[in-house]
């Protein structure tokens, strides 16, 4: 039985959740064949930001909107934060792009071309500018490069040109700006991923210096990887900066967040409790990084940050004291058990009763299909070239 005062605590560290969700989400996608668009999808970054403000209306947890550079490029980035900050939500991390132009072929900032890796390079810099005008914390650096032959290039001169680049704008970053360094096994290269794991992306943090940390992508791993030890291991480092939220059976995937495997969210989210990651002054940021390919968009996103409430609150209903004892006793199953009864425990009642503490929708997808924001979205949105990417 939980105390009245652990479900005050609980609910007070669920109120103050932050997840941030990204601009592209609500964006056209695909798979690498097809890219099946949706009525009402944004065209612009604004259209972007408003759908983003229209999730934390009905969630409450969602007031941050990560960015997309060059596909959320703006003239004037002052003029669009305060666009956001009037529709309720503002700016989060800036992210790159160096995977889509056809001088990417063979790399971006490991490319052997010394012209082509100065261009890479210039964009990392560009998008720290961009912070500076949006006022933005985070710059989120993701590289496709790779090989996909032995031979094909030199191993180790592509991770001197990597150090190279993320020396140059790491030294850039402002005072109270720091850069999130992500990771992935494979894909688009195959043989050998120039940041394929959360060790690589570590080893380069740590010679970088404090203001650079590790984004752990939780559809990045080789099946059966365990996500949560990582988490631990970084908490521990003082290098763990975010997460790309999302799911994945098979490769990434990017869907929704818990979708596939809601037991590992849980375990990665009781590990942040654990360290006394949730709050959000210790500097995490929970960002979902999904592709909602056939899904209606808006709903899905809710959904995704449900999910997380969800993972979360089960992971604060832990009995950490008897999970404490029944471990140092050496008790597998108690210790165990204590783990299950908290994720076996159903805390949607008790989320449902704190959004309408804080004056919300006990059901935030039921309220935004009953808002008929959808329907005016599709009006509105009626001309114009829609957000995405093709394929």
């Amino acid at each position: 039985m939980i105390a009245v005062g652990d479900l005050t605590a609980v609910k007070q560290a669920l109120r103050a959740q932050r997840i941030e969700t990204p601009s592209w989400a609500y964006a056209n996608s695909g798979t690498r064949f097809k890219v099946f668009p949706q009525p009402g999808v944004p065209r612009t970054p604004e259209e972007k930001i408003a759908d983003a403000a229209t999730v934390h209306r009905f969630t409450g947890v969602a007031p941050v909107v990560a960015l997309h550079i060059p596909w959320d490029r703006v003239d004037d980035y002052g003029a669009l934060t305060a666009y956001a900050r009037d529709a309720g939500v503002e700016i989060g991390a800036i992210n790159t792009n160096v995977f889509q132009d056809e001088d990417y072929k063979l790399g971006s900032v490991t490319n052997p071309d010394a012209g082509i890796r100065r261009k890479a390079t210039d964009h990392l810099l560009e998008a720290i500018s961009i912070m500076d005008a949006t006022g933005s914390r985070d710059l989120k650096l993701w590289f496709s490069d790779g090989i996909n032959y032995p031979g094909q290039d030199d191993i180790r001169d592509r991770q001197d040109r990597l150090a190279e680049a993320l020396k140059e704008t790491y030294d850039r970053l402002g005072d109270h700006q720091r850069m999130l360094l992500e990771y992935k096994l494979f894909e688009p290269a195959f043989y050998a991923t120039d940041v394929p794991d959360w060790g690589t992306s570590y080893a380069h943090c740590i010679e970088l210096g404090e203001k650079a940390t590790v984004c752990i992508d939780t559809g990045h791993h080789a099946p059966g990887t365990n996500i949560e030890f990582i988490v631990a291991f970084l908490l521990r480092a003082g290098k763990l900066g975010a997460f790309d939220f999302n799911s994945r059976f098979y490769a990434d995937d990017d869907l929704m967040v818990g979708a596939a495997d809601p037991f590992q969210l849980f375990r990665i989210m009781y590990e942040i409790v654990r360290g006394g990651a949730l709050d959000p002054a210790y500097g995490i940021a929970f960002m979902l990084d999904q592709c909602h390919n056939i899904e209606a968009k808006i709903p899905a996103i809710i959904r995704s940050v449900m999910n997380v409430q969800e993972a979360t609150a089960k992971a604060l209903l832990v009995d950490r004291p008897a999970l404490r004892t029944a471990q140092q006793a050496g008790d597998v199953l108690a210790a165990n058990a204590v783990l299950m009864d908290a994720y076996n425990t159903d805390v949607r009642p008790l989320l449902a009763e704190l959004r309408e503490d804080s004056g919300l929708d006990p059901d935030p997808v039921a309220a935004y299909h009953r808002s008929g924001y959808q329907e005016q979205i599709v009006a509105e949105r009626a001309g114009g070239t829609q957000a995405g990417w093709g394929a």
